[in-house]
């Protein structure tokens, strides 16, 4: 593995940093954004057919949801007819299952017609979640279990992410939501990063990531993190050091930090942190190219 730094985007060469493939999971149909999901459907596609489509994960869909999902991907002849090159369905689809384990099955069952690319499964019991995922999840799906943020305070933490280390699944962690106690702060999710980082169990982030760089919300005053913070902060095992990063509100300081990066250092931090969920996908792209660590080329043309 090379020692020197990782360039974020080759001069004159629009291709996506390993840095950022794959990490933006489109979660369009989810607040604040809410698309509805007939709309939701095409621009996921229409993603997915861009310069920029390395980038983008799947299309995160609640349980209750699947059946619109179906409907408006049948409208679009995308459910259960092959790519072009016959690997299979077009639309790859990640389940999020807020009512926990008795969702699993319906929901495997009702995504039939797409490809899974991954289970998200809320839950109050780590140890149930895992037994269920293991008795009811394809051995070719990964999943990751998410616990209420007030069960991971203390020793509450170590416990969860010491039954998930054991299985095959990544944790998920709530960075935000619609009210300002959804967004931890930067010592509590310091703790949750390091916890895993000392475990190397990976993750993956939901909700509040959708700039690069930390700060207030002009229209709400909610403290965001910045996902380029957590991705710096994805390698630390000290949680004074995480919780350093994750407050640096300098966008110049942080994209010279990725530009640092070893080949090696991105291998790590992306082993740990593998996705987050952001209902815009155009909204971390465009702050990546005005940071300099992606071509504008690879930004949604409808922003140019």
């Amino acid at each position: 593995m090379s020692s020197t730094p990782a360039t974020p985007a080759a001069a004159g060469a629009a291709v996506v940093p390993p840095l950022f493939q794959g990490l933006f999971d489109d979660a369009a149909v989810f607040p604040p954004g809410n698309l509805p999901v007939a709309e939701a459907v095409p621009a996921h596609l229409a993603h997915r057919a861009a310069p920029y489509a390395d980038a983008v994960g799947p299309l995160l869909c609640g349980a209750g949801r699947l059946g619109e999902l179906a409907a408006a991907a049948d409208a679009l002849t995308v459910t259960a007819a092959p790519a072009a090159d016959g690997t299979g369905p077009r639309l790859r689809v990640g389940l999020v299952l807020p009512g926990g384990s008795s969702e699993l099955g319906p929901a495997l069952t009702a995504a039939a017609p797409f490809a899974v690319a991954g289970v998200e499964l809320a839950t109050r019991d780590a140890h149930e979640a895992v037994a269920a995922l293991d008795l009811l999840l394809p051995p070719d799906v990964p999943a990751a279990v998410e616990l209420p943020r007030e069960l991971l305070r203390g020793d509450g933490l170590e416990e969860v992410l010491d039954v998930l280390v054991d299985s095959p699944y990544r944790a998920k962690f709530r960075t935000g939501g619609v009210v300002a106690g959804a967004f931890p702060d930067e010592a509590e999710l310091a703790g949750f990063l390091t916890g895993c980082a000392q475990r190397g169990l990976p993750y993956k982030c939901t909700a509040g990531l959708h700039h690069a760089v930390r700060h207030t919300d002009p229209a709400t005053g909610f403290e965001h993190h910045g996902f380029l913070n957590v991705l710096l902060a994805a390698a630390e095992t000290d949680p004074k050091a995480a919780a350093e990063i994750l407050a640096e509100r300098s966008g110049a300081v942080l994209a010279e930090a990725v530009r640092s990066l070893t080949d090696r250092q991105v291998t790590v931090i992306r082993n740990s942190f593998t996705a987050f969920g952001t209902c815009s996908i155009a909204e971390p792209l465009d702050d990546l190219a005005a940071l300099g660590l992606l071509s504008p080329a690879l930004t949604p043309q409808e922003d140019r």
